[in-house]
């Protein structure tokens, strides 16, 4: 016989266990029936009339055949019995239930009625027999298994929540053999719970005894498995936990829990966004990508943290077609990859250009006449921008003036621009210039919602750009009903320049990680949350509005880094070091979400509100533009003086720029 053949004939491991069980089975059934027959008899096998031994004698082997097909119908020899439950207890009981119930039938019909007890005694004895070489073997392997273990030097781990969940995770911690942990005792908020076993694992207390637990037991892992706290029970819970100094993972997703896949391999490091106890936004988004299906959209800085997030999700919604548009050929082409491999039915272009080049943007929105622009592009990074002023304004400012007028002359619906909270009174000309890009959609908004599109200037970078306008008619301004909105946003986590990388790389080379002030806070949100915001301002705009999410207590710097080295194992200002380097050029202790003077109204979200936007002089506003990008690209040294005459919150904090307000420029009341 070849090799094939070889293979085809060797039998499965499993297979052969089970033709092992079976025959176990067949020797249970005919033992149970046989031990009740006997003990009806007190034991004496010679008491036994003839009139009973020789029906069984005929029954008892067919009948172990049809139990064990019966046992077969009730996939008794398919389970995974390490993994033995309370599912396979079931099966078990309902296997042998119907095999008795069988027996007592044919061999009644078939040869004569037995004594009741014959019947009763037997039954129970076979479901006894059938439990003991199963569940026998998952016992058999715990003690081996823990057997090892304590022979090893292994992981001790506490568990936070004693519930099914908490239940679900020591059950794979005892039987796997591919880890040396040992589960020494459990934590749950339940009072009732106190002082007593999960399968001799005991509860000790609550989220007030972690601390002595983990010093008690000597432990140096713990394992959150809680799915119904809050956000802000959670944050509390996490926050004693990390104080401990020991390994801290989490539950993976609740679909994983929902579905019984609980394991420790499935385990998730603590991430610094579950210390922030707030509910994380989950908003509706139905409606959202109604609007955006069947669309053209474009996302400027689609390579970016949140333009390319915002690609992701445009992307799995059906759009007509989407628009990468980045200047950063690495960004852009990676995430072309990503929702190529994805999503290969996508209509997806990747673009490569500057929001700077109005002849590059003209090219792209008179080619693709894209229907939705999220602006995302710009720079970000406050130190390098004080350092550049000149290119903040003309890539923020100028760089959103000329992509909003693109999109106004080529029939764009809406143009959501990505904004920040230090547009909110900056003291950087980051934030002024970001504050600079709100009022140019909103004076865009302004001029074409009362019909005077066509006197929003045309900014000339070059001499030989052309007019769209050449004859001064006007017709191309006709039917303009581009709606401008922006959306505000705190700090994301994990974003590019956000201090969260900065930090986790601090942390891998052994410190000191530098926080700039310890008093220094800031609003927090994650990706997900930023780009449903960006979203649903799709939605609701109206025209001019500024989104404002809602984003909890403002988080201290200095914690998020002290949570971040509990989080890695290490003990702040003992193993790694915390350094205070000082306030950088043009940063503030706290961010503001709104000035002001403008207020807020609500959504139909309760964590989204809109800001009233401050009323200005929008003529004098687009007459100014010009002569700011002129001096911007003359790299201007006086160009945060002529940012702050435009932007009256702007607050210079360069000790060599004194600026005196002119009343021209102030805020109309």
């Amino acid at each position: 016989m070849d090799t094939k053949e070889n293979k085809f004939f060797k039998l499965k491991h499993w297979k052969v266990m089970a033709l092992c069980l079976m025959i176990c089975d067949a020797f249970s059934v005919c033992l149970a029936y046989f031990l009740a027959l006997w003990l009806r008899f007190d034991g004496e096998y010679s008491q036994i009339p003839a009139r009973y031994i020789t029906p069984f004698s005929k029954f008892i082997l067919p009948y172990a055949v049809g139990a064990i097909l019966v046992f077969w119908i009730f996939h008794m020899y398919r389970g995974m019995w390490r993994y033995a439950s309370y599912t396979e207890l079931i099966r078990t009981f309902c296997g042998s239930a119907t095999a008795s119930l069988l027996h007592t039938v044919l061999i009644t019909l078939l040869f004569r009625k037995m004594p009741m007890s014959y019947y009763i005694w037997g039954a129970g004895a076979q479901f006894v027999f059938l439990l003991m070489p199963r569940f026998a073997y998952r016992l058999l392997l715990f003690y081996k298994v823990n057997a090892f273990k304590n022979n090893q030097k292994s992981g001790r781990v506490m568990i936070i929540g004693a519930g099914s969940t908490g239940q679900m995770l020591l059950r794979d911690i005892s039987l796997s053999r591919d880890m040396n942990d040992k589960v020494v005792c459990f934590i749950d908020d339940n009072p009732n719970k106190w002082n007593r076993f999960i399968e001799s694992v005991p509860i000790v207390g609550g989220r007030e005894d972690i601390l002595v637990a983990a010093e008690k037991y000597k432990v140096n892992k713990i394992y959150y498995a809680i799915t119904s706290a809050s956000a802000e029970d959670k944050k509390e819970i996490l926050g004693i936990c990390s104080e401990a100094g020991c390994e801290l993972k989490q539950i993976p997703s609740m679909a994983q829990v929902a579905m019984g896949r609980v394991s420790v391999s499935a385990m998730k490091d603590v991430a610094i966004e579950d210390l922030l106890g707030r509910e994380p936004i989950r908003a509706d988004l139905t409606e959202v990508f109604n609007y955006i299906h069947g669309k053209v959209v474009m996302v400027t800085g689609g390579g970016g943290s949140i333009g390319s997030e915002l690609c992701r999700q445009i992307a799995a919604h059906e759009p007509r077609q989407l628009i990468i548009f980045d200047i950063y050929e690495n960004n852009a082409y990676a995430i072309q990859l990503e929702l190529k491999k994805k999503y290969p039915d996508l209509k997806l272009e990747t673009l490569i250009g500057s929001v700077r080049d109005s002849r590059r943007l003209m090219d792209v929105f008179a080619e693709y006449h894209p229907q939705i622009v999220y602006h995302a592009a710009a720079h970000k990074h406050v130190p390098l921008m004080e350092d550049s002023p000149c290119e903040a304004i003309k890539n923020n400012a100028i760089g959103t003036y000329k992509t909003a007028y693109a999109a106004m002359l080529n029939g764009c619906e809406r143009f959501v621009l990505i904004s920040t909270d230090k547009a909110v009174n900056p003291t950087n000309i980051m934030g002024a210039s970001k504050r600079l890009c709100e009022m140019i959609i909103q004076s865009f908004d302004a001029k074409i919602k009362a019909g005077q599109a066509a006197q929003i200037p045309q900014l000339f970078t070059h001499v030989e750009d052309e007019d769209v306008d050449p004859d001064k008619t006007g017709e191309i301004f006709k039917n303009i009903r581009t709606e401008f909105v922006a959306v505000r946003f705190g700090n994301v986590l994990g974003s590019n320049g956000s201090v969260i990388p900065i930090f986790k790389r601090q942390i891998e080379e052994g410190g000191p990680v530098t926080v700039t002030h310890p008093d220094i806070i800031r609003y927090f949100m994650t990706v997900s949350e930023a780009v449903s915001l960006v979203m649903l301002a799709g939605t609701y705009a109206k025209g001019g509005e500024i989104f404002v999410l809602d984003m909890g207590s403002p988080v201290k710097i200095d914690t998020l880094a002290r949570n971040l080295i509990k989080l890695s194992g290490y003990k702040p200002d003992v193993d790694i070091k915390i350094v205070y380097s000082g306030l950088r050029p043009g940063e503030k202790l706290y961010e503001e979400k709104l000035m002001a003077e403008e207020g807020l109204r609500r959504t139909d979200n309760d964590l989204i509100h809109v800001g009233c936007p401050i009323p200005f002089d929008t003529d004098h506003f687009l007459g100014e533009m010009s002569a700011l990008m002129t001096a911007a690209y003359r790299n201007d040294r006086e160009i945060r003086r002529r940012v702050a005459d435009l932007v009256q919150t702007y607050h210079v904090t360069n000790p060599e720029v004194t600026i005196v307000k002119d009343a021209r420029y102030v805020a109309l009341t």
